[in-house]
């Protein structure tokens, strides 16, 4: 092959690409949410991808594909048709998949192209009433002084409430066993009960018990203070520094989509996620709008990759 035709091909691919990106999207996009009907993942993708609808006068298909803490659902997309009519909407454990030791039917870091961070927030630290604990000093003291240390709930192995309590008992070296139970309700509930004494839960399900008087927050897990909580100190202005944990829900295609496509539906999602209306939804569940760019998207994932495994290895955490 000549120069000469190299370079109108070349050409040629070009005007196709900048074709299909002036006339996207040419049907309705399908939405798979990597999670049950219910939950964050579910709400944070509904919520935007209906202001992304009525933006473009078509439909927003959500395809809930719950299984294996999202993996089924990112596999399906993985294997998508790369035309930028399927993406996918998951929470921030995506990072800890290649750590967990599962074998999977994908690389996360070659076979998707991140779109956009719609949405993030904290967790938030919570004890029983019943101990004698006011602000995480308390807590880490208590742990390091009461037999056996503290027990934490575990809402599921390599979960987002798993992983900010292995770290906090990295970092302070506070004694703490995990006692796993599935999902978050079950969590809260041994917390009212007493067989746990502390546990990183979301924002809706914690703060409930908190103005009840069962449960005690005593700091919120991010790198700021939480606009649903704006009393409450992070756990790094509590004194322990650096520490910093934040969920993210993520929107991601397949990794060969077109390059202007990944920006078209970037713009359009991070558009979506910023209207006011929008953002107040987010607000009220305790999450901030994000809509950042597919490249600074791209590193945060990746540098959440690596923070993951850190911890995962650290703590001799594996699902297998």
């Amino acid at each position: 092959m000549n120069d000469r035709i190299a370079a109108a091909l070349a050409l040629g691919l070009a005007a196709t690409t900048v074709q299909s990106a002036e006339s996207f999207p040419a049907r309705p996009i399908r939405v798979v949410v990597a999670a049950a009907a219910g939950g964050g993942s579910d709400f944070v993708g509904r919520v935007v991808s209906q202001k992304v609808s009525d933006a473009l006068g078509l439909p927003m298909v959500i395809d809930n594909r719950g299984g294996a803490a999202g993996i089924v659902g990112a596999d399906l997309v993985a294997k998508s048709e790369p035309d930028g009519h399927t993406v996918m909407v998951i929470f921030a454990n995506f990072s800890t998949f290649p750590s967990l030791g599962r074998k999977l039917p994908f690389d996360v870091l070659k076979d998707f192209a991140p779109v956009t961070n719609l949405a993030e927030g904290p967790l938030i630290l919570v004890v029983n009433p019943a101990t004698p604990v006011k602000s995480v000093a308390d807590l880490v003291q208590f742990a390091k002084t009461r037999p056996g240390g503290l027990n934490y709930a575990a809402p599921g192995i390599g979960s987002m409430g798993h992983l900010a309590a292995e770290l906090f008992r990295l970092v302070t070296k506070a004694p703490m066993q995990q006692v796993a139970y599935k999902g978050g309700g079950p969590a809260v509930v041994a917390l009212l009960g007493g067989e746990v004494q502390l546990y990183f839960s979301t924002p809706p399900a914690a703060l409930v018990q908190v103005k009840a008087g069962r449960l005690r927050a005593l700091a919120v897990t991010g790198e700021k203070r939480s606009p649903i909580a704006p009393d409450l100190p992070t756990i790094a202005e509590s004194g322990i520094a650096g520490y910093a944990v934040t969920g993210w829900f993520g929107v991601f295609a397949a990794a060969k989509t077109p390059q202007p496509l990944v920006e078209s539906l970037s713009r359009l999602y991070r558009e979506a996620a910023q209207q006011p209306d929008v953002s107040a939804r987010l607000s009220s569940e305790g999450l901030e709008a994000v809509g950042n760019t597919p490249a600074e998207f791209g590193k945060q994932v990746r540098r959440d990759i690596d923070k993951w495994a850190r911890v995962i290895k650290d703590a001799n955490i594996s699902i297998e």
